[in-house]
């Protein structure tokens, strides 16, 4: 189990790891060793509570299959084993910012002195503003 919070905790097996060819430099292994790593997440397996997967869905975004799987891809090192830490890191971060629930906002009125405040502040434009007026043709 991969612990993400105090209280959600991630199946391992849930996590399914594919190793690709990288794309950009790696000298003449580019061609050769797969060192890129496709970390496949199944939610239906993972076991999440249905807000926090509601959230990480939403999160994901273009990551997110149709088949419902987070499909997180990394390729930034040239070895396994530090792309396959930074995909599994990567996988932790996108979890915890959905284990946060987002804060529900409360309606506030503006007061009473601000109202004002906003009502003088149009009246002194609109003073400031018939001043410059031209007079009226003298003809």
């Amino acid at each position: 189990m991969i612990r993400i919070t105090p209280s959600i905790a991630l199946d391992e097996r849930a996590i399914e790891e594919n190793f690709i060819r990288a794309s950009g430099p790696g000298g003449q292994n580019v061609n050769k060793v797969a060192t890129a790593v496709q970390l496949r997440l199944s939610l239906d397996a993972a076991g999440l509570p249905p807000p926090v997967r509601a959230r990480l869905e939403r999160l994901a975004g273009h990551r997110l299959t149709q088949a419902g799987d987070v499909l997180i891809t990394a390729q930034r090192h040239r070895t396994q084993d530090r792309n396959r830490a930074e995909a599994l890191e990567m996988l932790v971060a996108l979890i915890r910012a959905a284990a946060v629930a987002p804060v529900r906002r409360v309606k506030t009125r503006p007061t009473l002195a601000s109202k004002q405040r906003r009502l003088e502040a149009k009246a002194h434009r609109a003073r400031v503003k018939s001043t410059r007026g031209g007079r009226g043709d003298p003809d």
